[in-house]
């Protein structure tokens, strides 16, 4: 009962906001083409290719803004350390994971934090074949991650730590644009 509650004055709420910022005052611009304006100044605020790496990686505050706005080209370099060093931390056993790869090679592919693309094949975090090629939107990249962090070489290493059982979206995915599933 608290749920049903709590979405309708969500929505509500998301609905008011919606319609409240739509709303504006600009009947007096009868300009068909609007006019873009790009000057000024443009500052990186933040980036996160791979969803939750930036966070469990990285500290707050100064280390993550600077992580934030660190060009791609840059990050291996700068924070492959940084990564390797808290990867130890969170899995002292670490030797390889499911990929092969040392804690060393591991963290420099996760400190440049970049959405690979593939050339050939499907675009997928994991398809049990190819890895971080992308991400399709059903790909449960959390427990993806958390194999590779804690799976060890067969991904059977520490079983309580692979997976955060949130298994699939509460809702079918749409076939065609903009493929986001509706909302509740």
């Amino acid at each position: 009962m608290k749920t049903n509650k709590y979405k309708i004055v969500a929505m509500s709420l998301l609905f008011s906001a919606t319609f409240l910022i739509s709303c504006n005052n600009d009947d007096d611009n009868n300009s068909v083409t609007p006019t873009l304006d790009f000057s000024g100044s443009y500052v990186l605020q933040d980036q996160m290719a791979r969803p939750a790496i930036n966070t469990v990686f990285i500290g707050s505050g100064a280390p993550k803004d600077a992580f934030n706005t660190t060009i791609p080209s840059a990050m291996g370099a700068a924070y492959q350390g940084v990564f390797q060093s808290r990867l130890m931390a969170l899995n002292p056993g670490y030797t390889t994971n499911l990929l092969g790869l040392s804690a060393a090679a591991f963290t420099g592919v996760l400190a440049t934090d970049v959405l690979g693309v593939a050339k050939s094949g499907p675009t997928s975090f994991y398809n049990g074949t190819q890895v971080l090629t992308g991400r399709a939107l059903a790909d449960d990249v959390i427990d993806v991650e958390l194999i590779l962090i804690f799976g060890g070489p067969d991904a059977t290493a520490n079983p309580g730590l692979t997976s955060d059982h949130v298994n699939a979206n509460d809702k079918t995915f749409l076939t065609s644009f903009p493929y986001l599933a509706s909302a509740w």
